[in-house]
């Protein structure tokens, strides 16, 4: 099953605020959660998930608390390519979100400097997107990348 964050947020169609600003807080906790809870719906159903979007370490509690609540083991992978090519990828997107340049270079500084979830880190920087899925479906499941 891949869920694919963005849908999430673009389904709100009154009062939606862009989830990297600031004032978008209470309606990010509240996708967050749904997405959580779409999400362990799947793998109760013997459904192998990947969520695809921006899921930083601020963002994992509502992702741990449902897994844990259902006895599902969690998986986390960060993409980060370089900077420069978060740029490139970023402002090419025919999306309308997150095509700007200074909310990308905000998104891309949230991900620099993880801390003890640096081990979840895989640099795609050199990557076709394909390659990166399969790398992902190779790696995803490994120790390194366990919650």
């Amino acid at each position: 099953m891949h869920l694919h964050t963005d849908s999430f947020y673009v389904w709100i169609r009154t009062g939606f605020v862009p989830p990297y600003l600031p004032e978008a807080a209470r309606q990010n906790e509240v996708v967050l959660g749904v997405i959580a809870e779409a999400a362990c719906g799947y793998a109760r159903g013997d459904f192998d998930v990947v969520l695809d979007g921006v899921v930083g370490p601020w963002a994992l509690q509502p992702f741990r608390e449902a897994a844990k609540r259902d006895g599902l083991d969690l998986y986390y992978v960060v993409l980060r390519p370089s900077l420069e090519a978060t740029l490139a990828r970023g402002t090419a997107r025919e999306a309308k979100e997150l095509v700007d340049v200074e909310p990308l270079k905000g998104m891309h500084a949230a991900f620099v400097g993880l801390g003890a979830l640096e081990r979840h880190v895989m640099d795609t920087t050199e990557q076709a997107a394909e390659e990166t899925a399969d790398a992902v479906r190779r790696r995803a499941r490994s120790a390194a990348f366990a919650l």
